[in-house]
C-alpha cells in the first residue's frame, strides 16, 4: 500500500509579497527537469516553492540537496512513501525512488533544493519519461553538468525594477525613495527584504535616510560581483536595529554564522555553551530567555527565521547573511565559537536518537561547523563531535556511508593530530566496527588487529583503550566461528580488568556479561544463567536496581532461562518491561527490546497470532523511534515476518 497522493510537509511557504518570476521553462513544463541557477538570495528556492504550493501532482516531493547524504536520505524517504515499505538501507531506498519514477505512471514533481555540489547527485538523477518534473535550485552554474536534453539550466535574475519597486511597496506602501533604494541595494531579493523589515519597524526612518545610513557604513569590499557587498552593508545596518532591541543578536547571529543554514534545532542555540558566551560577551548572566530575545530581535529584522516544525522550532539564516557575519570575525573569535558550537551540539545530542530527522539535522549542522572552523576543532580537542556524527550516519542505517565517513575522518585525524593520538585511535576503532556492521568481516578484522598492536605499543598492554581493542577481537573471534577461542579470550580479559580496573569498575562488569553470553553461544545456557545471576548480584549491588545496566543484566539472565529451558520466562520478561517502561520510558530501546523478547516467548507459549499482532505494532514504534534503516527495525520486521507466516496470517 503506498502513501499516494503526498504533498511533503518540507515545502517552504511562500513570503508576503513573493514576486512571480517569469520562467517560461517552469510554467510550461510538463515532464523533465528545470535547473533554476543564480546567486544566494535571488529568490530560487522562493520561485521552487511558489511553484510546487500549485502544482498538481500525485505526489509532491522536496529534497535537501546540501550534501550527498542528505540527498540520500530525502530520496529514500520518498521511496518509503511509494513503496510503502522501508528499504533495510538508505542508499537502496533511494534507488527504489529512482526506479518507482522510471517506470510509475503517477504523476510527480520532485525539487532538489540548495544543490551545493553537481558530483553529489551524479547518479541520483530521476528519469522524469513522461509523468515527472524535476526543479533543482543551485548557485553553480556548470551547464554541462546540471543541464541534458529533458533538463534546463535556467538563470534566475535579481528582481526587475518593477518588481523590486513593487516587493518594496507592498511592504511600506507609497513611500519616496523606494525605486532609489532598490537601484541601491542591486535589486537583489534578499537585500531588499532586510531593508523592508527595517524601514517597517524603525519610527522616522525612510527610504533616504537608509540609504545615507547604508552610504555610511564602514565594511570592507567583499565578493562584489557576486552581491556579497550589497548584503554586507545591508547586514551592517539590520544588525545595528537588532542591537538597539537587544546587545545580544550580533554575538548570537555569529553563532549561527557557523551552522547549518537550512535547519538550526532551536535548543541549539539555547543550550548552555552558548548561553555562557553569551554571558561572557554580556558581563551578566544570559539565560534562555535571553537567548530567545536576541533571537527574536534577528528575526524581527528579516536577519533569520523561525519555523515552527514536527521535530521543534527551527532557525534559519540565508547562507549569504552567514558568509557576511563570518567575514567580520577575527581568527581567535572563530576559534572560541567553534568550541562553543561544537559544545553546544554535543549537549543536545541524546544517546539514544529517538528522532531520525533531528539526528540529521545534527549531523548536518555538524558538517557545517567542520566547513568553517574545522581545524579549530581538531586544535581545541573537540573531535569528539566528529565522532559522534559518524556513529549517527551508521546508526540511521547508513552503513556503509558510515565507514566512508570515518575513512575521511581518519585522514583529518592524522593529519591534525598524528597516527598515535588516542582520538586517532577512537577512529579507527569505529572503522571496524562499522566495518563489522556492513558486513565487511574480513576487513573490520584487519581493522581490529591492526589497531591492537599499535595500542599495545603505545598505550601499554594494561591501558583501558588497549583493553577495549582485545575486547573488539574476543568479538571478532566469535564472528568468525571461533566461539571457544573467543570465550577463552574473554576469560583472560576479565582477569586482567579485574586485575587493572578492579572488580566493580563498568568495563570489568561489561567482560562479565561478554563472557556469559559468549558461553550461552557456545553452547552451555546453564553456564550462562549461572554467571548472569552472579552479575545481577553485582550489579544491584554497585549500581542499584533501577540502573539500566543492572535492567540490562535482567534482560540477558531471563533471554538465556528461557534458552536453557526454565519456564516462568515470558512472565518475567512482562515484570522487566514494567521496570523498563518505569524506568526508562516507552520509546527506550531496552525497553523496545523487551518487547521483542516478550512477543517471541509468547509466541513460543502457543500464541502466534499475539506474538505477530505484538512485533507488528513494535515495528510501527521502532520506525518511530529508531527510523527504518535502524538494525533493530529490520531485525523487528523479519521476526514479525516468521510469526505471520507461523499464525497462518498470510502477508500485508
Amino acid at each position: 500500500m503506498t502513501g499516494l497522493p503526498f504533498r511533503s510537509g518540507a515545502v517552504p511557504a511562500v513570503v508576503d509579497g513573493f514576486q512571480p518570476r517569469l520562467v517560461p521553462e517552469l510554467e510550461g513544463l510538463v515532464s523533465g527537469g528545470v535547473v533554476l541557477s543564480g546567486l544566494g538570495g535571488v529568490g530560487k528556492t522562493q520561485t521552487a516553492a511558489e511553484y510546487a504550493s500549485r502544482a498538481s501532482a500525485d505526489l509532491v516531493g522536496w529534497v535537501t540537496a546540501a550534501s550527498r547524504s542528505s540527498l540520500v536520505s530525502g530520496l529514500a524517504e520518498l521511496g518509503t512513501v511509494v513503496t510503502g515499505s522501508v528499504a533495510d538501507d538508505a542508499e537502496r531506498g533511494a534507488r527504489r525512488f529512482l526506479d518507482w519514477c522510471a517506470s510509475t505512471d503517477h504523476t510527480w514533481l520532485v525539487v532538489f533544493d540548495d544543490l551545493a555540489d553537481p558530483a553529489d547527485v551524479k547518479d541520483l538523477w530521476p528519469n522524469t519519461g513522461a509523468h515527472g518534473r524535476l526543479v533543482v535550485t543551485t548557485r553553480r552554474n556548470e551547464r554541462w553538468a546540471l543541464q541534458t536534453a529533458t533538463r534546463r539550466m535556467v538563470p534566475v535574475e535579481v528582481f526587475t525594477e518593477t518588481q523590486s519597486a513593487a516587493y518594496l511597496r507592498g511592504v511600506l506602501g507609497d513611500a519616496p525613495g523606494v525605486d532609489d533604494l532598490a537601484e541601491l541595494l542591486g535589486q537583489l531579493p534578499l537585500a531588499l527584504g532586510q531593508a523592508a523589515a527595517y524601514l517597517e519597524m524603525t519610527p522616522g526612518m525612510t527610504c533616504e535616510s537608509y540609504i545615507a545610513k547604508w552610504r555610511g557604513a564602514a565594511l570592507r569590499e567583499m565578493f562584489p560581483d557576486d552581491g556579497s557587498e550589497t548584503v554586507a552593508k545591508t547586514w551592517a545596518v539590520s544588525v545595528d536595529a537588532a542591537d538597539t532591541l537587544c546587545d545580544l543578536a550580533r554575538p548570537m547571529l555569529s553563532v549561527m554564522s557557523l551552522l547549518d543554514p537550512n535547519g538550526i534545532p532551536l535548543p541549539v542555540l539555547t543550550a548552555q555553551p552558548i548561553l555562557t558566551y553569551l554571558s561572557t560577551g554580556s558581563g551578566e548572566p544570559i539565560d534562555v530567555d535571553g537567548a530567545t530575545r536576541a533571537l527574536g530581535a534577528l528575526r524581527r529584522l528579516n536577519l533569520i527565521t523561525v519555523d515552527t516544525e514536527s521535530l521543534g522550532p527551527v532557525a534559519r539564516v540565508h547562507a549569504l547573511v552567514q558568509q557576511v557575519s563570518r567575514e567580520h570575525l577575527p581568527t581567535e573569535r572563530l576559534a572560541l565559537l567553534t568550541r562553543v558550537v561544537a559544545d553546544a551540539i554535543l549537549a543536545n545530542w541524546p544517546d539514544i536518537e529517538r528522532d531520525t530527522e533531528h539526528a540529521a539535522m545534527l549531523r548536518a549542522n555538524t558538517a557545517a561547523l567542520t566547513a568553517f572552523g574545522g581545524d579549530h576543532l581538531w586544535r581545541s580537542g573537540r573531535p569528539d563531535l566528529l565522532l559522534r556524527a559518524g556513529r549517527s550516519l551508521g546508526e540511521a542505517g547508513q552503513v556503509r556511508a558510515g565507514v566512508a565517513y570515518f575513512r575521511t575522518l581518519l585522514a583529518a585525524a592524522e593529519h591534525h593530530l598524528g597516527p598515535d593520538h588516542p582520538d586517532t585511535f577512537k577512529t579507527r576503532n569505529s572503522i571496524g566496527y562499522w566495518q563489522r556492521q556492513a558486513g565487511d568481516l574480513t576487513g573490520s578484522y584487519d581493522t581490529v588487529v591492526k589497531l591492537y598492536a599499535d595500542r599495545l605499543r603505545v598505550l601499554g598492554p594494561d591501558h583501558p583503550d588497549t583493553l577495549t581493542s582485545r575486547s573488539n577481537l574476543a568479538r571478532q573471534l566469535d564472528k568468525a566461528g571461533k566461539r571457544a577461542q573467543a570465550t577463552e579470550a574473554f576469560v583472560q580479559l576479565l582477569a586482567d580488568r579485574t586485575r587493572i580496573l578492579g572488580p566493580d569498575h563498568p568495563d570489568t562488569l561489561i567482560t562479565r556479561s561478554n563472557l556469559a553470553r559468549q558461553r550461552g553461544l557456545g553452547g552451555d545456557p546453564a553456564a550462562a544463567v549461572r554467571d548472569l545471576t552472579s552479575l545481577l548480584a553485582d550489579r544491584t549491588r554497585v549500581l542499584g536496581p533501577d540502573h539500566p545496566d543492572t535492567l540490562t543484566t535482567r534482560n540477558n539472565l531471563t533471554y538465556w532461562r528461557g534458552e536453557a529451558g526454565h519456564t516462568g520466562v515470558a512472565e518475567d520478561f512482562a515484570e522487566l518491561l514494567a521496570d523498563r517502561l518505569r524506568v526508562l520510558g516507552p520509546d527506550h530501546p531496552h525497553t523496545l527490546a523487551t518487547r521483542s523478547n516478550l512477543a517471541r516467548h509468547r509466541g513460543e507459549a502457543g500464541d502466534a497470532v499475539g506474538a505477530a499482532h505484538a512485533l507488528a505494532e513494535l515495528l510501527a514504534d521502532r520506525i518511530r523511534v529508531l527510523g527504518p534503516d535502524h538494525p533493530a527495525t529490520m531485525a523487528t520486521r523479519t521476526k514479525l515476518a516468521i510469526w505471520r507466516e507461523r499464525a497462518g496470517l498470510g502477508d500485508h
